[in-house]
């Protein structure tokens, strides 16, 4: 797999930016640790508690792609951002997880 990941702020524009209908199937696969039930909703909570901490970059968003010319099942995908999560010490934390497909490539992005 390859992973991409950064620190980052904005919330409202990255829900946006993961829910945009340029791609053929958006899907919210998971949303762990929030109240919210929708993605907007669940990246505002973080957003939220970040107020508190005056933290400027309160989330990390990563995207998991397959190697290209390569496909991946939910699995695999799923797989590769648990062993990230435990690398990263992120466990336990509010995660969301959002699937795309787009010209039939099939990948992920999961926001901690």
């Amino acid at each position: 797999m390859i992973l991409k990941g950064n620190r980052r702020g904005g919330a409202k524009d990255l829900a946006l930016h993961l829910m945009k209908e340029e791609n053929d199937h958006v899907e919210v696969h998971e949303l762990r640790g929030f109240v919210s039930d929708t993605l907007m909703g669940a990246l505002n909570e973080s957003y939220a508690i970040s107020k508190g901490t005056r933290c400027k970059k309160f989330m990390y968003s990563m995207s998991v792609n397959p190697p290209p010319g390569e496909k991946a099942d939910t699995a695999d995908i799923l797989d590769a951002i648990e062993r990230s999560e435990k690398a990263l010490k992120l466990n336990g934390q509010p995660r969301a997880v959002v699937f795309h497909e787009k010209n039939g490539r099939r990948h992920a992005h999961v926001v901690w």
